[in-house]
């Protein structure tokens, strides 16, 4: 493990979250709230602090395989909620640390479950953080700190890999760093427009920008007491249209940018999470409209309802608490299969279950045809092996996390209704379930340790659970490993690099260039022949590169 690369991604997270609380500290100022400014302002120096102290003198990070990028990624979540609940203690507005850090957790992973009863005794500075924390996580931290460092390299694709949602994590266009500027644009792009149909929808602007922010990261912290009940059903219709486009496959945006429009409207995932909404809001209209005045705001509630929970952000207009059991029956099933892969949604995601189906129907077709040789495809492409083994793994994951966090909850003795579909709620980042945890209530009566095990359920539904479990394996940070080929060529490159300092002299080390200045800061002269393992080139050149070095 390369704890030095761990620890600078640390210190990275630490400085941008810095920034972050800038923002809530600016909106209190705004209305007048100057302790609350304060406390905001104090936690964004002690996290820029800690982020520089972390980043000191590490000019280098050395090898960063996909086990740093799991144990930072992981870390850098935990380590980003504890920060981020220091105002909700500080200011006193959420005395218990457990129930602040369950919040900041909830909002980080865009779940949207919370335990404040009454939100007219927040401040407008934590509720502006509260959904400001959504927007961060929708997209991702580690992603935006893609999109900003100077020098990010391929070698960080392993951060956007266990950061970002879905089955199959592939770059839009050749660099990293413009992978994750062309995702933030979209994403920023997207809330623009959100806000400005809001306000011209007659919305004030406070509560444009945070139900915006909860919105696009797919959250659903609500920012009155009263809920959605004050808004006009335009607005809401607004807010479901924006919630069921955020939970498409942002490559479909890209597609649609690059004007490939065939190829963009023949997505299956697409398709079938569109196909999955209308059926489900069908069903459910015909199952609850004697429930509502007329047939208009039948299909517009259900539409909400529906956009809010297959998304996983977790607004409601109405209590579906009290709809029929067919009703949250669906409901709950969609919560398990979620939005698209490469979204801002939670959930398993409908690539997976499309996955999952069609390799069903080949096993069948091999039963009834054991000479067939076949491959499961998605959109006319074929699925590597490798892709559906790590779905079956993440599905057999998933069903053990949910079933341990399940027997941890049970403890408080509550009915099976709410734990179970507390526990659903909080691993697929929706916020509301059914029971006790309803729209119209809160987590605020489960026990800290109920809480805790609901908070690692948010952040491993969140991180695609492995980032979060291998946390938990000794192996994760044990010095040695099983040497792959990758090693060897790795070590044979350093040995050539030894070599060359050994046949010129005067011409430093690769190793030795990031640490070795002369008086004036000037870094010495490099042989040309000699290659900095830090400069990445081209993935292909380098595999060529790779290759060629093996043949000889």
């Amino acid at each position: 493990m390369n704890l030095r690369a761990v620890l600078y991604v640390l210190g990275q997270v630490c400085k941008a979250e810095a920034a972050f609380l800038l923002l809530p500290m600016i909106c209190a100022i705004c209305y007048q709230e100057y302790n609350v400014a304060l406390i905001y302002f104090l936690v964004a120096l002690l996290c820029l602090g800690l982020g520089l102290l972390l980043t000191w003198g590490r000019k280098s990070m050395g090898r960063f395989r996909a086990r740093e990028g799991m144990a930072a990624t992981g870390l850098a979540w935990i380590l980003m909620s504890i920060l981020g609940s220091l105002p909700f203690i500080l200011a006193g507005e959420i005395s218990n640390p457990i129930d602040a850090f369950f919040e900041t957790v909830s909002g980080f992973t865009t779940t949207g479950s919370t335990i404040i009863p009454d939100l007219s005794t927040i401040s407008h500075g934590s509720l502006f953080w509260r959904s400001f924390t959504h927007w961060i996580g929708g997209m991702g931290v580690l992603v935006f700190l893609l999109a900003l460092l100077p020098s990010t390299s391929a070698k960080f694709m392993n951060l956007m890999i266990a950061e970002s949602p879905g089955p199959d994590v592939s770059k839009l266009v050749p660099k990293v760093k413009d992978t994750a500027k062309t995702l933030y644009m979209m994403y920023i792009g997207l809330t623009l427009i959100q806000i400005v149909f809001l306000l011209l929808a007659g919305m004030p602007l406070f509560d444009t920008l945070c139900l915006t922010m909860g919105t696009a990261g797919t959250g659903g912290f609500a920012v009155r007491p009263n809920g959605f009940d004050d808004y006009t059903m335009l607005q809401q219709g607004i807010i479901a249209i924006f919630m069921m486009l955020f939970g498409i496959n942002f490559s479909f945006y890209f597609l649609m940018l690059r004007r490939k429009w065939k190829q963009a409207f023949h997505m299956e995932e697409v398709l079938t999470y569109i196909g999955i909404i209308l059926v489900v809001t069908f069903v459910i209209v015909l199952s609850v409209r004697d429930r509502f005045p007329d047939l208009w705001q039948a299909i517009h509630h259900v539409f909400f309802t529906v956009s809010s929970l297959i998304t996983t952000t977790g607004y409601a207009t109405v209590d579906f608490n009290l709809w029929t059991p067919l009703a949250r029956t669906l409901l709950i099933i969609i919560m398990f299969i979620g939005a698209c892969a490469g979204s801002t949604g939670g959930g398993i995601k409908v690539s997976r279950f499309n996955v999952m189906v069609k390799g069903i129907k080949k096993e069948f077709r091999n039963l009834l045809h054991p000479g067939l040789v076949e491959k499961v495809h998605m959109d006319g492409k074929p699925i590597a092996h490798e892709t559906v083994r790590a779905i079956n793994v993440f599905l057999a994951i998933y069903l053990i996390v949910f079933v341990s966090v399940l027997l941890v909850v049970t403890i408080d003795g509550k009915n099976l209704v709410t734990n179970f579909s507390a526990v659903a709620a909080t691993i697929n980042n929706i916020g509301p379930g059914l029971g006790d945890v309803g729209p119209m209530s809160t987590f605020a009566g489960f026990s800290n340790v109920a809480k805790l095990a609901l908070s690692f359920a948010m952040l491993a539904g969140r991180l695609e659970l492995l980032p979060i479990i291998l946390l938990l394996v000794p192996a994760m940070w044990q010095g040695t490993h099983r040497i792959t080929k990758r090693d060897l060529s790795e070590r044979k490159e350093e040995w050539e690099h030894s070599h060359a300092r050994k046949e010129e002299p005067d011409a430093p080390w690769a190793g030795e260039q990031q640490n070795s200045s002369d008086s004036t800061g000037t870094p010495p002269p490099v042989a040309r022949h000699v290659r900095i393992p830090e400069e990445e080139d081209d993935p292909e050149v380098a595999a060529r590169r790779r290759s060629r070095r093996i043949a000889g």
